[in-house]
């Protein structure tokens, strides 16, 4: 069930859930704002103190009376004193508060969206490969990068104000009443059109910020696109066609936002437009009660002073409103990003492998990627532990697929694969992947130094082990002439390394992984002649005593292959053990 289909209270237990961790902070933080109650019912007593008491006659109150004497309550420059530092202590103890709450806003608020991010980022490279090929990697992006920060906004930034303005209106509302009930129930007539306003307004807020999260995701999607391929932009003379592509999805966005815009501030309008008719109603009923010696002068400003107070938390609630629709709209995305099931999952009593023997066999294995056209179709075969099988056949034979799987990356739709007798899904999938080691076509280096893309797969490898391992891949005597040697940056994907370089580092971090299971996908295939004999050379060491899968174009390629398998539309059509004889009959 996706994040969309669930109701608001839905989604904020969810967030509650999700901020566990931080719920110490949370009440904190709800303590400190509770605090800005009494302070903010403070701020009005000194005006009605020195309206009243100090220029008019009005006794004191009792309270005051019974903190100060008599002698001090008779000087008028001592209570003015004492009203002037009321007002300096109220303001002092105010901006501690709002200090405090906002430095544990902040480190509270950055804590739930590290964590929220995190476990986004954890779970969507569970998902399947299929899932990113079919969302695009940029919707995974944008929901990890900035839906995740929907639980600090809801959490820390909603849901604390929206309690603490109603705690303040509670409390305004009481002593507003205490004064005149009257003055009170005209006040608060406005609340009802308030609530119609805000459920009016709820659905299209939140419907038109999952419009304008969604067009933002398409904009980040094209320059995510562009500058992965910004070889090919550039090689094509691209660069206008693809800017103007950006900029027409963006502008979509930025209308999106402005109507946006419009509502939120309608919405803002008419609930200000509703407290302005609610503040002239009490301004016309308390004069006419001061006139009628109902109330002071100093308690018509006090209730005044108390009902823009009053109304500041249902403005609160308004523009808090407002903002908690993008975030509950990025929980929605968050979450449904979380809904999402793995294809591929660890069986509950998944098997432990220390190291394999490297014995793999297909039994009548199929797959479809999209449930109705398979890819590969009845495909059985048996690998004998330590043997070299070369796959060879046309584009979309289905070689990659079958890689695919023997990785798990993918479960077949039919059949089963077995490792040394075991299906391979009756292993836990780490123990699994740690049997193999992989040299692809185009090798992916990260963006780090060449000894951290040795070590990807044994981050606790020594410095000798990283040297021994370029050595023997024939890697270390130009990684030594470069000027940072092994702590040489490489760039992003490996760029600022030519493809031979990128190729045999590869095939070190291969060695340093001494998996059982080789599997080598066009290693040497964009290389040049001279390059290739030294990465062949190193291949050869690679495969000695390891079973190993490479697929080829180039037959020669796999001459000193045990086995070739033929694949042909998803189906294997032939299994040829001489393998130097068949090569030496193509030429």
């Amino acid at each position: 069930m996706s994040a969309r289909s669930h109701s608001d209270l839905g989604i904020l237990a969810r967030l509650l859930r999700q901020a566990r961790p931080q719920w110490p902070h949370v009440g904190g933080i709800f303590v400190l704002n509770t605090l800005a109650v009494p302070l903010a019912l403070l701020v009005p007593v000194p005006l009605m103190l020195a309206v009243d008491s100090i220029i008019g006659e009005q006794p004191m109150p009792a309270w005051l009376a019974w903190l100060v004497p008599d002698r001090v309550a008779g000087s008028v420059g001592a209570m003015l004193a004492i009203v002037a530092g009321m007002v300096v202590a109220i303001a002092l103890l105010t901006q501690l508060q709002q200090m405090g709450t906002q430095l544990l806003q902040t480190y509270t608020g950055e804590k739930l969206a590290l964590n929220f991010r995190s476990r986004l980022l954890r779970h969507a490279q569970r998902l399947s490969l299929a899932y990113h090929d079919s969302k695009g990697t940029a919707d995974a992006i944008y929901r990890v990068q900035y839906d995740a920060p929907a639980i600090q906004w809801v959490v820390v930034y909603g849901i604390t104000p929206f309690i603490t303005a109603g705690l303040t209106l509670i409390g305004m509302v009481a002593i507003t009443a205490s004064i005149d009930w009257q003055l009170a129930l005209v006040a608060l007539a406005v609340s009802p059109v308030i609530v119609f306003l805000t459920q009016h307004y709820r659905g299209r807020l939140r419907s038109q910020w999952r419009d304008v999260k969604q067009l933002e995701t398409s904009a980040l999607s094209i320059i995510q696109e562009v500058l992965t391929a910004l070889r090919v932009v550039k090689a094509f003379g691209q660069e206008e066609r693809e800017h103007g592509r950006f900029v027409r999805r963006s502008d979509e966005g930025v209308w999106a936002r402005i109507r946006l815009v419009v509502s939120e501030s309608a919405f803002a309008m008419l609930t200000g437009m509703t407290i302005a008719c609610g503040t002239a109603a009490v301004l016309c009923v308390g004069v006419t009660h001061v006139r009628a010696e109902i109330l002071t002068l100093g308690q018509l400003l006090l209730v005044m002073s108390y009902l823009a107070q009053l109304y500041q938390p249902l403005r609160t609630i308004g523009q808090q409103f407002a903002k908690l629709q993008n975030g509950l709209a990025g929980a929605e995305r968050a979450f449904a990003l979380l809904d999402e099931l793995p294809d591929v999952v660890d069986r509950p009593d998944g098997r432990e492998q220390t190291r394999a023997r490297g014995e793999i066999a297909f039994e009548h294995v199929a797959f479809s990627y999209d449930g109705e056209h398979r890819v590969l179709d009845g495909v059985s075969f048996a690998i004998p532990a330590g043997s070299r099988v070369g796959l060879i056949g046309r584009t979309g034979a289905g070689k990659t697929t079958l890689i695919n799987l023997i990785l798990r990356l993918y479960d077949p739709t039919h059949g089963r694969i077995v490792l040394d007798g075991v299906d391979i899904r009756d292993y836990r999938l780490a123990a699994l992947r740690d049997q193999f080691a992989m040299v692809l076509q185009e090798p992916v280096l990260l963006s780090s130094s060449i000894a951290e893309n040795i070590a990807y797969a044994r981050p606790e490898a020594s410095m000798d082990d990283i040297v021994a391992a370029a050595r023997t891949a024939n890697a270390d005597e130009f990684i030594r002439a470069l000027p940072d040697g092994y702590e040489t940056q490489v760039g992003e994907r490996g760029m600022r390394l030519s493809g031979g370089q990128r190729q045999r580092i590869a095939i070190a971090r291969a060695f340093l992984k001494d998996a059982p299971i080789l599997i080598l996908d066009e290693p040497t295939s964009s290389v040049d002649t001279k390059t290739e004999a030294v990465i062949i050379e190193a291949m050869d060491r690679l495969m000695e005593n390891r079973t190993t899968l490479m697929i080829a174009h180039r037959l020669s390629t796999l001459r000193d292959c045990d086995l070739l398998l033929e694949l042909d539309g998803g189906r294997l059509v032939n299994v040829t053990r001489q393998v130097a004889e068949v090569i030496e009959a193509a030429g």
